[in-house]
């Protein structure tokens, strides 16, 4: 399960590459790259051929990308988005957010073999600031359902002068063999 830390952490990254925008103006990377934009993330979309989609310039391929972004936000099916992790890893990309849809075991179990902070089973319209309309409802259904990511458990930091406690039980001497 995705933790709440890793989706603060990547939502904080402004700069963002996404990889799965198409030509067709409907598709959801494309409402992806819309909405992003206009809620304040530069996006820098990746594409293999297109060279503007949304009038944003594409690039390529993550090696490719004139800038460092903070994380990749992929929305591609499950076998593409093995090759996606595999090119971020190259590429120094620190954080990948796989759209609901995109994720598949072995592209998690890459991403966590590398470490690369991963979200999953997520969809990034849900976290980014300002969440709107349909996300905002779909975010309210989900945190009453108890399926938003939850912080992960830790242990309460030691106050100043605060002791662990000792174990409750005490080592015995051995016993002795007497010889008569």
């Amino acid at each position: 399960m995705t933790s709440k830390a890793a989706v603060d952490d990547f939502v904080s990254q402004k700069i963002l590459a996404l990889v799965g925008v198409s030509r067709q103006s409907k598709k959801f990377g494309n409402y992806a790259l819309r909405e992003l934009t206009q809620r304040g993330y530069h996006v820098l979309p990746v594409h293999p051929v297109a060279e503007i989609i949304e009038g944003a310039k594409c690039y390529p391929s993550l090696s490719q990308l004139p800038e460092a972004v903070g994380g990749v936000v992929v929305i591609v099916p499950p076998t593409q988005t093995e090759k996606v992790v595999r090119d971020a890893v190259v590429a120094g990309i620190k954080r990948v957010w796989m759209q609901q849809g995109a994720a598949s075991p072995e592209a998690i179990r890459f991403c966590r073999e590398n470490g690369i902070s991963e979200v999953h089973g997520e969809c990034i319209l849900m976290f980014a600031q300002p969440v709107k309309s349909f996300h905002n409802v779909h975010r309210w259904v989900w945190r009453l359902l108890g399926r938003l990511p939850r912080q992960e458990p830790t242990s309460p930091p030691l106050r100043r002068h605060q002791t662990i406690p000792s174990p409750s039980f005490r080592f015995s001497s051995p016993p002795t063999s007497q010889k008569l």
